[in-house]
């Protein structure tokens, strides 16, 4: 089975997570098929704008853990850092439709996207801390500018989820709909976009991303260092080994 479908129709490219069974988490696979799919993209003229979504029930539940053990990233050129820098530096319009839950980096994503359209249904968590890691996708960055500090630490810190109607009150999405309206929204606004002259859309974006999108390397690379650092250590065993076990962490002795 394809995990990442690709469907390209009149200038919209559409990837779409094809492992509902497993809530659509990702694994090393999906993230290599999403990179070349964003980098590919990004140089062809054919494709004006690109949409990432999932099934009406779930969008994301992060990374999978299992394949995430045994397939840890091996530096910044593994799929994982090539998808975040390939969505960080995307030229292009770069939409998301996200419906149910959206975890870790089904969240952290989102900030690299220029729209993003939510289910009500959508729930959004950053849960690095509760497994002994730190942020990454630079949401140590993005989420505090968004959601000002003291949402940043509920979100981070404490790894507390969010509702749509919060994401959509601090500016992460831009409209709340019913589930099985938004994938079918989210690609009539991509399909306007392609519309568009594509010069004038790139110029914009970047214009709008100004220098903050250095920033957002930068600070990819250093969340990247910390977390290859912090899954050797005992809190992320203890966090990975209990999840396996399908019990509560005791995070006492870390």
């Amino acid at each position: 089975m394809t995990e990442i479908l690709q469907h390209h129709d009149a200038g919209v490219l559409t990837l779409t997570f094809n492992r509902v069974e497993r809530k659509n988490s990702i694994n090393v696979a999906m993230y290599d098929a999403l990179a070349t799919a964003i980098e590919q993209a990004a140089g062809d003229a054919a494709t004006r704008v690109v949409v990432i979504q999932g099934h009406e029930a779930v969008f994301s539940a992060g990374n999978d853990i299992e394949d995430f053990l045994k397939n840890k990233p091996q530096g910044m050129d593994s799929p994982v850092f090539r998808f975040l820098r390939g969505i960080a530096t995307f030229p292009k319009p770069l939409i998301a439709a996200v419906c149910g839950p959206a975890v870790g980096i089904g969240t952290t994503l989102l900030f690299h996207c220029d729209l993003v359209y939510a289910g009500d249904n959508a729930a959004f968590s950053m849960p690095f801390v509760n497994l002994g890691l730190c942020p990454e996708a630079a949401s140590s960055l993005l989420v505090p500018q968004m959601l000002g500090h003291h949402r940043a630490a509920e979100a981070l810190l404490l790894g507390e989820p969010f509702m749509a109607e919060t994401a959509l009150e601090v500016g992460l999405v831009n409209r709340v709909l019913p589930p099985t309206e938004c994938n079918a929204y989210t690609a009539e606004q991509a399909r306007k976009l392609a519309a568009k002259p594509l010069g004038s859309l790139m110029t914009t974006k970047r214009l709008m991303k100004g220098e903050q999108q250095a920033a957002v390397l930068t600070r990819i690379n250093d969340e990247a260092i910390h977390f290859a650092r912090m899954l050797g250590e005992p809190a992320a065993r203890e966090a990975m080994t209990a999840f396996m076990e399908k019990r509560k962490p005791d995070f006492s002795k870390c």
